[in-house]
């Protein structure tokens, strides 16, 4: 031990001296406490624990490295094994990836992160406490944080000083990455949340606080790119990498992995499509290097957030299970899985995901709403046939309204309480439904903040689930597994209120009424302005469909006419549905292997994208009218009544 780290040794924890703060606020004083003992000014320790783990404890959870606590301290000698790898679009099913062993983590490659330096044994040494105790406890584990902070700035030959823009190089270096832009990255945007401030309650009820100090200008380089493979397509501030898809031949009646086209002049982008892998990342780029397997465009590195592009965004990816919504987006894998969102959904891999979607919406002109933003749990089944295969990721556990701050257009309020639409916005933190299945079938799973609200028939917690006849067609009930989308809605996404009773708000949903708890002390949804879509006046019932076809005469000779194939559903007089675009039906005949994109069929027949369950929808424009919602929908007002 070096003489300056044994004068940060300090005495084992004793919380007897304790003031009597309110128990949801003693993590507040540990950063106090620490950044007192340690001199390392508070808004610097707690930017950097904001950073790591958004201040959560996942108590006793290690991250996919081994990262512990407040302050993500990595011990690596306790990682988690990670799951047996499986095929992110058919779960059932082993990856042929599967027989490849995971790779040996080391730095600068995309499937090896750097080692880490917020080393938690490192921070055992130097404060004096067990190892154990800075893994469970998290006033040890903050203390750790600070100790290790305090010694990268000595080590830097840098004084304790109070200045938090003297301490720049030490946060950079506090993650541990050798990539120099990934560093600069991360201390810039650890400044950032010292600068603007935040404010959260925690995974364990701690209600945290860092005040704003705008004027913490630190003296650091702008981070830069340099050098990068030809083939990326990442904005400038992003670490990025470049891993190729293959586009071969298979055998005379099949290719893989993916399409060639020249978007966007062939065929407009609208969507960005949100993956999580369901396997680790080791195993998901042998997966995307076989022929035989489905493709997507990026993939994200839990531990730190590395990009890597596998398809060039002109080219269409095989990963949503649609070839309509294929044809329109681009899909973005984040390694981790929906059951366990502690360990994998990391807030580096969520803000260099924001940075790589708002680059991209940017460049398409992809409006960032969750119309066009969304998961591969809202991609809508394009046949009747193909909905029970429809995949839920990344679940109920992706936090939407943290990513929509991040890509700065963040979900909020923009009507009055009582407008005709509403926006599904729970507080992530607070709002913790029963999910069961994270661990085994049945077992109710630990409660977790969630982006999801459970649907019901009525306006009581007795009263049963929504049922959604295509996704269960043999019958059965809507469950509350964490897989089970049938029953739920999902923050950002919008809709038409059909009633409101006591603290219960009903929406138009799947052709039916369907309520959820929305008391005003805590709510779950907010007033939104929005046009909506009805059926034209006359008409008792239209179709629903899953993807946007062109009519028959739009098609050319020699391609087939692609069946209608409406969905199971109806929308029925009196519903109205939230729309945020307008669509012309188009088809791409992709059968068969080619040097050159496949010609774009492109009709003249018009769709709206509807929100209409908890994926969307199309429905044709000439069936509906699109209007204004009520200004209000209570007890006695038509909205409330109509459609039954």
């Amino acid at each position: 031990m070096t003489a300056s780290a044994a004068l940060l040794v300090p005495l084992l924890i004793d919380r007897s001296a304790d003031t009597g703060s309110p128990p949801d606020q003693r993590l507040q004083d540990d950063y106090t406490a620490a950044a007192d003992e340690y001199h390392v000014p508070r808004n610097v320790l707690m930017g950097v624990s904001y950073l790591q783990s958004r201040w959560d404890s996942h108590p006793g959870t290690p991250s996919v490295v081994g990262g512990y606590g407040p302050m993500h301290l990595v011990d690596p000698h306790v990682a988690p094994a990670p799951e047996a790898p499986h095929d992110p679009h058919d779960p059932a099913r082993p990856s042929a990836a599967a027989a490849g062993p995971p790779a040996r983590h080391d730095a600068g490659t995309p499937d090896k992160p750097a080692a880490q330096s917020a080393d938690l044994q490192r921070a055992a040494i130097l404060t004096g406490l067990p190892a154990a105790q800075l893994r469970t406890d998290d006033a040890a584990n903050v203390r750790g944080g600070a100790a290790l902070l305090a010694a990268t700035q000595r080590q830097l030959g840098k004084p304790l000083s109070a200045n938090p823009a003297d301490w720049w190089e030490a946060v950079a270096k506090f993650p541990g990455t050798t990539d120099k832009v990934s560093a600069e990255i991360y201390a810039n945007d650890v400044f950032d949340v010292i600068r603007r401030g935040a404010q959260r309650t925690t995974d364990a009820g701690q209600h945290v606080t860092l005040t704003a100090s705008p004027g913490v200008r630190p003296h650091a380089p702008a981070a830069q790119g340099g050098p990068r493979p030809k083939n990326v397509e990442c904005p400038p501030e992003l670490s990025c990498s470049w891993l190729g898809a293959p586009y071969v031949r298979i055998d005379d009646d099949a290719y893989g992995n993916h399409d060639l086209a020249d978007r966007p002049k062939d065929q407009r982008i609208d969507y960005i499509v949100i993956h999580d892998t369901e396997a680790p990342l080791a195993s998901m780029l042998l997966t995307i290097q076989d022929p035989e397997e489905a493709s997507w465009h990026y993939s994200i590195r839990s531990s730190d957030g590395h990009v890597t592009q596998h398809i060039k965004t002109k080219d269409a990816a095989w990963h949503s299970g649609s070839q309509f919504v294929n044809a329109r987006s681009i899909g973005v894998e984040h390694e981790g899985f929906l059951r366990h969102p502690d360990a994998w959904y990391t807030e580096q891999m969520y803000r260099s995901s924001a940075r790589l979607v708002r680059y991209l919406a940017k460049k398409y002109q992809v409006p960032m709403d969750r119309q066009h933003i969304f998961g591969h749990d809202n991609v809508p089944a394009p046949t009747e046939d193909s909905i029970p295969d429809m995949h839920d990721d990344p679940g109920p556990f992706w936090d939407w309204r943290h990513y929509f701050d991040l890509l700065g257009a963040p979900l909020r309020a923009t009507a009055g309480p009582d407008s005709g639409v509403v926006m599904i916005l729970p507080d992530y933190g607070k709002h913790k439904p029963r999910f069961t299945g994270c661990a085994k079938a049945g077992v109710p799973c630990a409660p977790h903040g969630s982006s999801a609200v459970r649907l019901r028939s009525e306006p009581s917690d007795d009263a049963p689930l929504i049922q959604d006849p295509g996704r269960r067609p043999d019958g059965e009930d809507s469950t509350e597994d964490v897989n089970d989308l049938g029953s739920r809605v999902s923050a950002g996404q919008t809709f038409a209120v059909a009633g409101r009773s006591g603290d219960w708000t009903a929406i138009w949903f799947q052709g039916h009424k369907a309520w959820f708890r929305n008391p005003k002390a805590q709510p779950t949804a907010v007033g939104a302005r929005g046009r909506v879509v009805t059926p034209k006046e006359g008409v008792k019932e239209i179709s629903v469909f899953g993807r946007a076809l062109p009519e028959k005469d739009a098609y050319p000779e020699g391609v087939d006419e692609q069946p209608e194939a409406p969905l199971p559903y109806s929308l029925r007089a009196g519903q109205r549905y939230v729309t945020q675009s307008r669509v012309l039906g188009s088809y791409i005949d992709r059968s068969s292997f080619g040097d050159s994109p496949a010609p774009v069929v492109k009709g003249q027949e018009a769709y709206y994208e509807i929100q209409f369950d908890h994926r969307l929808a199309y429905v044709r424009a000439s069936d509906v009218d699109v209007v204004d919602p009520p200004a209000a929908a209570g007890p006695g007002h038509p909205a409330a009544t109509a459609g039954h």
